[in-house]
């Protein structure tokens, strides 16, 4: 068994599958999850759809490419049936091992056995060169290679063509095959044997960026040392820890499972999650995450998590999921290389059976012409240029803490023209604190006061807004017990209202107030000197009467700004789009330096405004991915903030940004817009090479040996440009944390 390349069987006269579902599977089915090591490409889910679909029992079938993972939905049906009619394919499943974290080393490979036959090949084509021996010398010698490398590539080629299905194993079969039949025993030969050689430089390069993402999970460590039912701390292994159990972390030491400090104040490289570069210092209540290192100080924590579900896992399955759907581009030519393929092959019958007549050549030269044509008939280079270009753009991402969440996004963030920003968490700290706070009646007494405080924070402590929360806390911090409410009634992008003792109260914004009264002079003065400040307002009233105002304040982030001008820079407009009050909104969009503000928005507000925007370009949407669900939902990218840790954010956005700094957002377009200039230079470059030597092939100047260097070595080039990606955001990550910026997001090399 050789190598399998990524795109060994990406030549295909037929239209590509479509791409795996991902709906729930019919209930009742139970699932079978099976590594094909040889299933890397569409031609494969093409064989293996065709062997088991017709299947009684089979009722869907999903593919992961990247992770070359089968998974076949059925009906108690015998497995081992299942297992046949895939080998009848000539690929070997095997039983996923779901405790493995990389893939097995290519088995077989022989690299030894590839050399003597490279050997063998030469000494054929110097024997035929120089005529040094009697006839039959070159033709044993590269009968001999041909057997050593070549057998394989026929085998596969044989079940391709059973199964209708023209691939570059089918191609150089009959390519070879040809060429032995009208004489050119040393050239096919070295042909053979480098296009194994390419082969497996092209798989060893592809498997690099296959597991990229992969290399992850081995951050995390596979035992942990964990509390025992007498006290003690025993290393166990991480899969057999228990959400809740109690975990000791020394100084040095990677972390195994997400959870929750209980004791100690370490400094944690979070990198692998965030890809922020400096040590991030950690207190008792605090989240940890597996994978990330303890750079300082003992701690133990408490488990929140199974090894299996931890925020990391959950990275890389996301990640693993974006690599297995086709991004736009891929679709593309994945449809052109269904035309183009069948194509060349007319062109070659019609080269063989017309260029005697046409040209005035020999048919053993019009035949060999045609052979040539057959080799190039392969668009490999084409076909694999895209999927590898996309796979290390989303791996590079991912090790920034920029999670994508597929190839879609990675392409459309290059088109992005405008974006629009929540306010509070996204461009501000997201942790308000109360700064001033006065009741209405400036005769209010100290127990009047001390009620209004307490009834304020009966209100708040039942809202989930951070604003609420800063009421809460101030009144906490001063000692102040809440009031008990009743009936508790949260009114989104408004506050929150409630019965104390059989009457109305309520606790919110300019928008809330106006349901209930209308504000005098006075207190419109008020409120206006606090909005100038760039302060949120939050008015507690009884019935119609407004009793109390709180003044909050939540500083611009400092990297917001430099974030906006970096975007502005790429040509990207900025809008703000917030239910705070206008005048406040104003403000701090002035601070960061945002192009348009819009205040006092509902969220079926913020939802018109993408709309309205969406009719001019792509349009993006920065929010907590909950709290602004709608306009998240309806943005063309919905990017989520600070999604480490949060299960809904990571499953629901378009892009997370594992960390709470926006100057990962640039950083996106700049990945995006590299993403795309590679993969325009790759499929220029790949059809531009068998343009030329299409011609040439029909000209007579074309080789065997020259069509397999263009091809097999146009696929080496794109995938050596693809890598570039993956390598300049490493290189990028590496720089950050050795120059301890703390800006780890990728910065590709200008293609």
């Amino acid at each position: 068994m050789t190598t399998k390349s990524t795109c060994d069987s990406c030549c295909t006269g037929h239209a590509p599958p479509p791409p795996a579902s991902r709906e729930a599977p019919p209930q009742g089915t139970r699932p079978l999850r099976l590594h094909i090591e040889a299933m890397d490409c569409p031609t494969e889910e093409t064989l293996l759809r065709r062997a088991l679909e017709g299947m009684p029992g089979v009722e869907t079938l999903e593919f992961d490419l990247i992770g070359r993972v089968l998974t076949v939905h059925h009906r108690d049906i015998d497995e081992d049936a299942i297992h046949r009619r895939i080998a009848s394919t000539g690929m070997t499943p095997e039983a996923l091992d779901p405790s493995r974290r990389t893939e097995a080393a290519s088995r077989g490979e022989n690299w030894w056995k590839l050399g003597i036959a490279a050997l063998v090949a030469l000494a054929a084509e110097v024997s035929e060169w120089l005529a040094l021996a009697t006839p039959w010398l070159p033709a044993l010698l590269a009968l001999v290679a041909i057997a050593m490398v070549g057998l394989p590539t026929w085998k596969k080629g044989f079940i391709a063509l059973r199964h209708r299905t023209l691939n570059i194993n089918a191609l150089m079969s009959v390519a070879v095959a040809g060429a032995l039949l009208i004489g050119h025993w040393a050239e096919a030969a070295m042909v053979i044997v480098l296009f194994t050689l390419a082969e497996r430089i092209e798989a060893r390069s592809l498997g690099r960026a296959r597991h990229a993402i992969r290399e992850l999970l081995s951050l995390a460590p596979e035992q942990a040392t964990v509390e025992q039912a007498d006290g003690r701390f025993a290393l166990q292994p991480a899969e057999a820890v228990a959400p809740g159990s109690r975990v000791r972390v020394r100084p040095g030491e990677r972390i195994a499972l997400d959870g929750e400090i209980e004791a100690g104040h370490p400094a944690l490289d979070e990198s692998p999650i965030t890809g922020e570069s400096l040590p991030v210092d950690k207190a008792p209540g605090d989240t940890v995450f597996a994978g990330t290192v303890n750079r300082d100080g003992e701690f133990t924590y408490r488990s929140t998590r199974a090894a299996a579900d931890t925020t990391l896992a959950r990275i890389i399955h996301a990640v693993e999921q974006a690599q297995a759907s086709r991004a736009p581009t891929q679709r593309f030519i994945d449809r052109f290389a269904a035309v183009y393929t069948p194509v060349v092959l007319v062109l070659a019958g019609l080269t063989a059976l017309l260029a005697p007549w046409l040209l005035g050549v020999a048919w053993l030269e019009g035949i060999y012409r045609a052979l040539v044509l057959l080799v190039i008939a392969c668009p490999c280079a084409l076909v694999i240029s895209t999927p590898v270009t996309i796979v290390s753009g989303l791996s590079a991402a991912a090790r920034a803490g920029i999670l994508i969440k597929g190839g879609t996004f990675l392409e459309q963030g290059r088109r992005l023209r405008t974006l629009a920003f929540d306010k509070t968490g996204t461009l501000t700290r997201g942790a308000p604190t109360q700064c001033h706070w006065q009741p209405l009646d400036e005769a209010a007494g100290d127990d009047e006061r001390r009620r209004l405080r307490a009834l304020a924070a009966g209100l708040a402590e039942r809202s989930g807004h951070p604003v609420s929360r800063a009421l809460a806390l101030a009144a906490r911090e001063e000692g102040i017990a809440a009031l008990e409410v009743e009936a508790l009634n949260e009114q989104p992008g408004r506050g929150v209202t409630a019965m104390v003792e059989g009457r109305p109260v309520w606790l919110g914004n300019r928008r809330l107030l106006e349901g209930f009264a209308r504000p005098d002079e006075a207190l419109e003065a008020r409120l206006g000197a606090h909005e100038a400040r760039g302060e949120t307002l939050v008015i507690l009233g009884e019935g119609d009467r407004p009793l109390a105002l709180f003044a909050v304040s939540d500083p611009l982030r400092p990297e917001s700004r430099e974030a906006i001008a970096d975007l502005h820079a790429q040509g990207v407009t900025t809008l703000m789009l917030s239910g705070d009050n206008p005048a406040s909104v104003a403000a701090i969009a002035a601070e960061a330096g945002i192009d348009e503000a819009r205040g006092q928005l509902l969220p079926e507000d913020k939802l018109t405004a993408i709309e309205e925007q969406a009719r001019h370009g792509v349009v993006g949407m920065v929010g907590d991915g909950i709290n602004d669900a709608p306009a998240l939902a309806r943005a063309d990218i919905g990017f989520a903030m600070g999604a480490a840790g949060s299960d809904t954010a990571i499953e629901t956005a378009d892009v997370a940004l594992m960390d709470d700094d926006p100057r990962k957002l640039p950083a996106f377009v700049r990945l995006s817009r590299a993403t795309r200039a590679v993969l325009m230079q790759n499929i220029v470059f790949a059809i531009g090479i068998k343009v030329v030597f299409l011609a040439l092939a029909f000209s007579g100047h074309a080789t065997l040996w020259m069509a397999i260097f263009a091809d097999m070595g146009a696929s080496l080039i794109v995938v050596a440009n693809g890598l570039r990606l993956l390598t300049a955001g490493e290189a990028r990550h590496r720089g950050a944390a050795a120059t301890g910026t703390g800006q780890a997001a990728p910065q590709p090399a200008r293609p």
